[in-house]
Order: C-alpha cells, then sequence, then structure tokens
C-alpha cells in the first residue's frame, strides 16, 4: 500500500518502523499468525488502528464459508439459527463454521485472532453487542459481521436483526387475561439480557393495561433453561395462593414449569396455564402442547446471513476505510412476533364455576 499521508494512509515498512519490529512480524499479526509476543502484537495493532489502516478485501484469501458464533451450543434454539444459516449459506454456494466462545454478552478476546486466521467471508454473532475493540479489529481487515440479537439493543454501527420482544410479552399476557387469569406469575431471562426485560414490561404494560397490580413476589429472572423454569415454578407452585397462570421467557423453562407442576400433581392447564416463548419444534410434542410466542428463529437467522453477504459484497466495493463499510452502519431489522395457541392455557377455573 502506497503511503499517502494527505488521506492518513500509511505503509507496513512505516507500521514496522515505528514499533521497532520487522515487517514480516507486522505481516505476522495482520495474518491473526500465533508465532507473535502479546506484547509486540498489541502494539502493531494500535499502530495499525491508529493510522486507519485497513487491507483490501479483494487481496485477502477468503475462505468460502461464513462463521456463526454462539456462547453455548446446548439448546433446540441454537439448532433453529443454525438452520436459517445453513438455508441461505446453501444457495450461496458457502458452507458454515459453527464456534463456541465467550458469555452471553460478547466473545472471548481470544476468538478474533482465529477468526482472523479463518478469514471466514463474514459473521453472525448470537451476542448482545461486540467490544469496540473486536469490531475494529474485523473491520481492518475487512471482515463484515452481523449480530442475530433477541438479546439486546447493539450500537448504532452494529448491524443486527432481532424481534419484538416487548410485543411477545404483551400478547402472551393479553391471552391470559382474556381467559380469566389474574394471579399470574412471570418467569423471564437473566436480568441483565434487555430481551428479558423487554419481555417482562409486555407483561406488566398488558397488567396495567388490564387493571391488574403486578405482584412482586410471582416476578422472577431465571436463565432461559429447563431447570431454571423447573425451579422457580416449584416455588410459586407452592407458594399458599399459588399462581393460576406462568409465564415462560422460553420454552424451555416453560417445559420446566411442566414438570413442575407433573411433580406437585398441578393439572395442566386445568388448574394452571403455562404460555412459553420461541416456539421451538419442542414445544407442539410437549404434552400437552404448549402455547407460546413464536419468535421466527429460522428466518432471523436467515435474513442475518442475507445482510452479511451484502455486507460483503459492499466491502469489496467500498473502498480502503478506517471504519465500518458502506451499508454497515445504522442497518436494524426486526421481525414480528405472534401468539401460537394450544393445550397449555385455558379458561381460568375460577372464571367458569
Amino acid at each position: 500500500m502506497r503511503d499517502d499521508r494527505s488521506a492518513g494512509r500509511v505503509t507496513l515498512a512505516q507500521v514496522a518502523t515505528q514499533a521497532g519490529v520487522s515487517l514480516s512480524t507486522v505481516s505476522k499479526v495482520l495474518n491473526g499468525r500465533p508465532d507473535v509476543a502479546a506484547p509486540t502484537r498489541v502494539k502493531v495493532e494500535e499502530l495499525l488502528e491508529a493510522h486507519g489502516y485497513r487491507r483490501s478485501s479483494a487481496a485477502l484469501p477468503e475462505a468460502p464459508l461464513i462463521e456463526i458464533v454462539f456462547h453455548e451450543l446446548d439448546s433446540a434454539w441454537s439448532m433453529e439459527l443454525i438452520r436459517g444459516m445453513q438455508n441461505v449459506a446453501k444457495s450461496a454456494g458457502v458452507s458454515v463454521v459453527l464456534t463456541e466462545t465467550g458469555t452471553r454478552h460478547s466473545p472471548g478476546a481470544d476468538w478474533v485472532a482465529g477468526v482472523l486466521r479463518r478469514r471466514p467471508l463474514g459473521v453472525v454473532l448470537v451476542f448482545s453487542t461486540l467490544p469496540d475493540e473486536l469490531k475494529k479489529k474485523l473491520w481492518s481487515r475487512a471482515i463484515p459481521f452481523v449480530i442475530i440479537d433477541p438479546a439486546g439493543d447493539p450500537e448504532p454501527d452494529v448491524p443486527s436483526v432481532g424481534s419484538a420482544n416487548w410485543a411477545g410479552g404483551l400478547a402472551a399476557t393479553r391471552h391470559l387475561l382474556d381467559l380469566g387469569h389474574r394471579a399470574i406469575a412471570v418467569v423471564t431471562g437473566p436480568e441483565d439480557m434487555l430481551c428479558s426485560l423487554a419481555r417482562l414490561d409486555g407483561f406488566r404494560s398488558a397488567m396495567a393495561m388490564a387493571g391488574v397490580e403486578v405482584d412482586p413476589g410471582l416476578v422472577r429472572f431465571g436463565d432461559f433453561h429447563v431447570q431454571a423454569g423447573y425451579d422457580h415454578a416449584m416455588e410459586l407452585l407452592r407458594l399458599p395462593e399459588r399462581p393460576t397462570a406462568i409465564f415462560a421467557g422460553s420454552d424451555l423453562q416453560a417445559l420446566g414449569v411442566l414438570e413442575a407442576a407433573r411433580v406437585l400433581g398441578v393439572q395442566v392447564p386445568e388448574d394452571l396455564s403455562v404460555v412459553g416463548y420461541d416456539d421451538i419444534p419442542l414445544a407442539q410434542w410437549s404434552s400437552p402442547a404448549l402455547t407460546t410466542v413464536h419468535q421466527p428463529l429460522v428466518e432471523m437467522a436467515e435474513e442475518a446471513a442475507r445482510m452479511l453477504l451484502r455486507l460483503r459484497r459492499a466491502y469489496q466495493s467500498g473502498g480502503d476505510r478506517s471504519e465500518a463499510p458502506i451499508g454497515q452502519a445504522d442497518t436494524r431489522l426486526e421481525f414480528a412476533t405472534r401468539l401460537v395457541v394450544r393445550n397449555s392455557t385455558a379458561v381460568v377455573k375460577s372464571a367458569t364455576e
């Protein structure tokens, strides 16, 4: 790359001189090679970022694949996202590679070195956001990224695909209210995830519009997994005045609620109505079949993959930039949710007696 200081550009030789290292060392850092001491890598990366250096994507050897990154791969929810990604990847003639790393908020710090070595066409991340330093590294290597985000509210420069969590919580609760339920408990997701709070806000809004006071003792935070639904339901159903309905913030938690009801001899839906969230394939095969909020996970993943491929094309035509490529910023798509009524909800007993 030629030296053009008026455009804020710098050659790799100049970066090497400023860092006090060889040109080959700078090249290793750029290519994500592991055989560079950590302090040297940090120094070179900082200089590259300070100069806004980014190699043209046309010069980069790319693997014909897109990468999807999870913090965990142990649920049917994840499989729906993978299915959606695979649908688009197959039609585009590329493959999908899976990576598990980090926490539900962001990928692990060591993940980026691996993705720089793999050089995929792009990355789809199932996280709330992406730290600034990771964004800059991906931008500097011309690797576009999209967040599939039912979990948070990414920054404006992070392209993302989400769903209407507040509306989903509202619809689930209105359904229970329409059936005559007033003592309604909610087991949402983690307290530090915006999707959990949005579903809870939808629940509170529906209750307020119906003039029903929310009992703080019936509001619980889980982790979207079966065990959390089971544990909270065991506590809720042992209360002196137990709820007549439970809205679970995920289908997996709803399955835990159904199991707790079975163990305690509480009949669903005769004694307890249960609503889940997500509408994973297993929901229709539970006993009874689960009323739930359909979150279009497959469609969300398909759109994330299409968005990623569009960004890939924008990188190829957008030239050298130190920030997001054309089309990267201000890209947010939110899918609608809808209620699917099955057999786990019924009119409250007191309303029929």
